[in-house]
Order: C-alpha cells, then structure tokens, then sequence
C-alpha cells in the first residue's frame, strides 16, 4: 500500500532543503570574500609564527628516595607510622618554597632584568630574522632606592667599554664595565661585561626580590612522574636558553644542599642532646659503683643465687628497654600529639614495661635484706653501664653520620634545554589563524545576509500574492558604461547600443505582457514607480520605452521626477527646459518635447528643478497634457519619484491608466514592496505588479531553489 508524505511535513522538509541550498549558495556567491579573508587570517598567522620570539624549555630529574630516621635506633619509629611510600608532595612544596627559589634568585641576579632594545620596537624573534644582532651586557651589582624599584633605565654604550645610565631622559651615572659607578641618588652600578657597539641601548630594570620570587614560582612546574616513584621532573620555559638552564640547575643544586643541611641538622641536634647527658650518665655510674664496693666490704663477699641473679638480668633488661623508650618519645613528641596512634603506642609500650618491672620487684621483696640490697646496688651498675655505653654507641654512630650525610635526594639529569622551541607552534598556529579566519569570514557573510533583506527571486513577492511581471537581469555592459560616462553624466540608452543584452530581452518580454495588461486600462497612461529611490525606475522606464518604440509604436516618455530626474541625460536635451517649465506656463509644449534618437520615441525632461514640484503635478496643466499625449502617442510612460519618499507618484498614478512597481534585487525589502502597494491602494490606484530590476545569477537563488526567469541567452548566429 502507497503512503504519502503529509503536506505539513512535505513543506517542513522543502524549507530545510532550501535553507541548506541558499547557505550553500550564499557561501559560493561570497567565495572570493570568504577566501580573501581566510587568506589574510593565515598570512597574518604565518607572519606572527615565524617573527614570534621562540620559548624554549629546560628540564631537570630529582630522585626523592624514602627518608629514613635520622636518629639511629629509632627506624622503628617509622614502622609504627606506616610511612607513605613517596614525599614527593612536600618535596614539590620545598622545591617551589621563598627558601629555595629566593636563594637562586640572590645567586643569580635575577632582580636585574635587562633588555636589548631593537629598532622599532622590534622583539628578539623579528630582530633574529631581520639579522639584528644583540650586544651583551652583564650586570654583577644594580642597587637603586625603593622608590626606583620597577622602573626602567636606559643603559647606552659608549666608546672604549663605557656606557652611560640614564631615566626619564635624565643622566644619572657614567661607568665602565669592571667599575663599581655610583651617583648622587644612591644608584649603584657594576658592570661585569660589556660587549657591543657604540650607540647600542639596554633597558635595565631593578624588581622587588618578592615579586621575581612569586614570577618564578608560577613558572616553575614540577610535577612527580607516575605515582609515588619519587622521581620529581622539574621544567622552566622561556626564551634565554642559557638562562633558563642556569636558574633550573641552581633551583636543582639548591634543593639539594638545603637537604642536605636538614639531615645534617637533625644529627647535629641529636648529637648535642646526648653529649649533654654523658656527664650526668657517667657520675651516676661512679656512685653506683662505689655504693655497690662499699656495701660488699662492710658485709664482706655475698653472692647472689640463681633466683636473685635471674631477677637481676630481667630487671637491667626492662631498664634499658624503658631507656630507649624515653629517647624514642623525645623524638615522637617533637613530630606528634600525644594523642598521635604512634604516641599512643610508645605510651602502651612504657605502661607494659612499667607493669612488669613492678612485678619482678614484688618477687625481688621475698628475697633475704641482703640478698635483696646486693642485688638493687648490683641492678645500678649494670644499668648504669648499659645506659652509658649505649650513649657512646650512639655518640660514635652520629658522629659518623653527620660526617656521610648526602641527603635522601639527588640529581638524576642535571638541567638541559631542548633543541626545539615549545613555543610557538608554528603550523597550529597558521591552522588556528586560517581556521579563525574562514569561520571570521563565514559569520561575516551570514551576519551581511541577515541584515540583507532585499529581495532575491520573484517567488519572494509571489508568496506574498504580488505579481511579478518581468524579472530585468543586471546588465555588465551597461554598468560598465555607466563608469566611464561618470564624469560627462551622458548615459547610454542600452536598448539602442546593445539590443541584444539580456536586459533588453527581458524588457521586450515585458512589452508583450503589457499589451494584455492594459487592454481594459482606461487610458494608454503608464506610470512607473517604486518604492525609494536608486532602484533603477529611470533605466527600465527609457529602456522599455525604447523597446515599445522599436516595435513601430509612438512613444512619449515624461520625466515626472522634478527632484531628481536625470532622464535628460539619456538624449541630446540640456535638462534645462521641460515639465516644470511648462506647468509653471513659461514654456509651451512644443518646447518640451525632445525626440529621442530613434524612431517613434519621445522625450520630456524634468526641466528646472521647482520649489513646489507636489503642487504643480496637481496643476490642471498636468491632466492636460496626459490628456493630449493619450491621443497623440500609443503610449505614455510617465517615470515618477519613490512613492514612500514623496507623493508626487500618487498624484500622477490617479491620471494613469497603468502602475507598476519597480523593485531592485538585494536592495529593496518585501515589506517595502508591500508598503508602496498599500500606499497606492489607499490614493485609489491599483497596481499591476513589480518589475524585479537587476537581477544578478547567484548560487543562493539556484541552490535555494529561487530561479530568475531570464537564466539562459539566444543570441543569432554570425555569418
């Protein structure tokens, strides 16, 4: 079974057709305008790619090994923390930190900005094109008040290695290069090396040390290369190579002393703290000595039985486990709280400890008083003895440490700098530009179209029920002419010099539609209108009146415009005497009437140009000589200025037979069209329809489906 389309959808899907097909052809009818700027767009991007000043890149690899307890004997502290397995995160911090990059700052002069200046303002990519060569100028000291901090000074060379500081036109100081210069303002100058010609201009500028601090801070990037593998990459752009090579190796290198000198802090602190105690531990151990020797002289020789001694070795042991705990806590109580689960865990630690050590003393209490005071004096000395030598242990083995420390990071690639530029790319550059530019051009023409509503196809007007008689192509051949005779304002009757223009055909296709049109007129009057002016009323007027006459009719062609009207620039006439002249009265009729350079065909000008042209077209002089041209003359053709401007065309429209509408392509608006018809309509005058003038063939109308009635010529065969 056949369907069909429903008739809503059917012109739903003829309208989407139509829209592509007129963008389409919009887009091929401004072709040259949407390549032209294209173009320009990627020249402009091919320019700026390659006078651009190149930036390249310097990177560096840091390796951050997992950082071990400084302190010997306390690697299980970490253990308890469940440490992660990277610090990268607080390296990067350190690394980026006022500490670090301040100090490559200090060592680098980096607070010293200097620029070469270039012709014309140029920058270091165009002067390196162009071939420009610039100086060299190294500065070692540059001291200026804080009120000069962030101004610029001009540096120019002089003869001889010299070189002259000026700001603001003023000179401050003169120098040459390995001389300290001062002036009276409290500026300081030390040029290190200078190397260039004389003439050549430096521009230095002194920056707070925060600012360039904070500058560098946002350009450094350093970033950890997978996940907690502790290799840090750092990079540095800019467009120095040299520069930015030296200010990534001194970050790199400065980031590893700082390290290095905060291992070697910890031991030293370490170190400190149990040289302090040694004293203390050491006289303690002599008295419990002593005590110990005193006691067995005044009680002769006791030995201690195996119970006493198996107490003993339990007791000297939780004293040297309580020992490493109380050093343990003093490095915990640095880092945490003690409500910290590692705090919490040295806590329970102690307190089991503790609790043991109570019971061993419960059972040392059954023993004899003897036994019981040999074996607390013996218990002294021997964990005198285990506290002292482990302090001495621990004091040889920070010693040692503090002499080896390198740190837990290190340089795995010193900083080098790319071959290539990373900046700019130059072919997404010319890509982006020429994209830019084709979208640019594209809106442009879009933006154009939607402010263009001037008609473009007689299907415009017909939709809106208005007849279109005849569609007058844009003739290049007249428009050409038109150029040349700008400055003699002669204009070139086109039906005569060139009958055989598609503009002429669509005219003689016009004279057989009026035939028919003004069959029931009531009267052989033709008034041609439009609706504002410079739509070209006055060219197809002469021209369909010449047309006419070439077909052995009489014609009388009037010049009803007495504004404006240029019709006598068509014939021999000086446009002095005409219409105006003979309403006033100051000239007959014969005096008016100009023929016309062929056959059948007549002319009357506008004639002086009249302060009342409204009122002497309502004259009864005007009706007259309507009346006296119907009886001598086939036709009448009477061109009249813009209805919309003036209302001259309605007053001759109610003494003509026959209006029609001129309408220009592109130019005049629907609406306008529809406006002059209510305008004539509400004067009593019907109009028979529009003559659409200049037509141009354009992809829009083709693709869009809006074709003009004259696409094709036919022209005869040469013998």
């Amino acid at each position: 079974m056949a369907t069909t389309t429903p008739p809503q959808q059917q012109n739903r899907n003829t309208a989407e057709v139509i829209d592509l097909g007129r963008l389409l052809g919009l887009m091929l009818d401004n072709k040259w305008l949407i390549i032209g700027i294209t173009c320009l767009f990627a020249l402009t991007g091919v320019i700026y790619a390659l006078c651009a000043t190149p930036v390249y890149q310097a990177d560096a690899l840091v390796q951050v090994e997992q950082k071990k307890a400084g302190i010997p004997g306390l690697s299980d502290v970490s253990d308890m923390l469940g440490s992660s397995d990277s610090e990268a995160a607080t390296e990067i911090e350190l690394i980026k930190s006022r500490m670090i990059i301040g100090q490559t700052v200090d060592e680098l002069n980096l607070n010293v900005q200097i620029t070469p200046d270039f012709p014309y303002g140029a920058g270091k990519g165009l002067a390196a094109r162009l071939g420009w060569q610039a100086g060299k100028l190294l500065v070692s000291r540059f001291q200026v008040p804080a009120a000069y901090e962030g101004l610029p000074f001009a540096l120019e060379l002089l003869e001889n290695g010299a070189y002259r500081l000026s700001h603001g036109g003023e000179e401050l100081l003169q120098g040459k290069a390995g001389e300290l210069a001062q002036s009276k303002d409290g500026i300081s100058l030390l040029v290190a090396d200078l190397q260039g010609e004389a003439g050549q201009r430096f521009t230095l500028t002194k920056l707070p040390t925060l600012q360039v601090i904070n500058d560098l801070q946002q350009d450094l990037i350093v970033s950890e290369k997978g996940k907690k593998t502790g290799m840090l990459a750092l990079s540095l752009n800019g467009d120095d190579r040299d520069a930015i090579r030296s200010v990534l190796e001194s970050v790199a290198r400065n980031y590893v002393l700082k390290n290095i000198e905060r291992n070697a802090a910890e031991a030293e602190k370490s170190l400190e703290f149990l040289q302090s105690h040694l004293p203390g531990v050491r006289s303690s151990l002599e008295e419990s000595e002593q005590k110990l020797n005193s006691y067995r002289q005044k009680n002769e020789s006791v030995d201690l039985n195996l119970e006493a001694k198996a107490a003993l070795d339990t007791m000297v042991s939780l004293e040297t486990q309580l020992n490493e705990l109380t050093f343990k806590e003093s490095d915990i109580a640095q880092q945490f709280t003690k409500s910290h689960p590692a705090y919490i865990s040295l806590l329970e630690k102690r307190h089991t400890l503790l609790k043991e050590k109570e019971r061993i003393n419960q059972q040392v209490q059954k023993l004899p008083k003897v036994q019981q005071d040999v074996l607390r004096l013996t218990r002294d000395v021997e964990v005198g003895q285990q506290i002292y030598l482990q302090l001495l242990n621990k004091v040889q083995e920070l010693n040692i440490l503090k002499a080896g420390t390198v740190g837990n990071v290190r340089i795995i690639d010193h900083a080098a700098v790319k071959i290539q530029p990373v900046k700019p790319k130059k072919p997404l550059i010319v890509v982006i530009a020429t994209l830019l530019g084709g979208m640019l051009a594209v809106a442009l023409v879009l933006i154009r179209a939607a402010f263009n509503r001037g008609v473009e196809g007689p299907d415009e007007l017909e939709k809106l029920g208005i007849n279109v008689y005849a569609s007058v192509p844009l003739s290049d051949w007249q428009h050409e002419q038109s150029k040349k005779q700008q400055k003699s304002k002669k204009l070139t009757l086109l039906a005569q010099h060139n009958p055989a223009d598609l503009s002429i055909e669509a005219l003689r296709n016009l004279r057989t539609s009026l035939h028919f049109a003004m069959m029931e007129a009531r009267n052989n009057v033709l008034m041609i209108t439009g609706p504002g002016p410079s739509i070209g009323k006055t060219f197809v007027s002469v021209n369909l009146a010449s047309v006419i006459a070439q077909g052995e009719q009489k014609v009388l062609l009037i010049d009803a415009d007495m504004r404006k009207g240029h019709l006598h620039h068509y014939s021999s006439a000086t446009g002095k005497t005409g219409l105006s002249d003979y309403l006033s009265g100051q000239k007959d009729l014969a005096q008016i009437i100009t023929h016309g350079g062929q056959p059948g065909l007549d002319f009357i000008g506008r004639g002086q140009v009249p302060p009342n042209p409204s009122e002497l077209l309502m004259h009864p002089r005007f009706a007259a000589l309507l009346e006296w041209a119907s009886a001598h003359y086939d036709l009448v053709l009477v061109d009249t200025p813009p209805l919309l401007a003036v209302t001259d065309a309605a007053i001759v429209g109610r003494l003509a037979g026959t209006t029609f509408l001129v309408a220009r392509f592109a130019v005049t608006a629907a609406k306008e069209v529809e406006l002059t018809l209510r305008r004539l309509e509400q004067n009593g005058i019907e109009a028979k329809g529009v003559i659409l003038n200049a037509m141009e063939r354009r992809a829009a109308g083709y693709y869009g489906g809006s074709y003009g009635y004259y696409q094709y010529s036919y022209q005869s065969a040469k013998n």
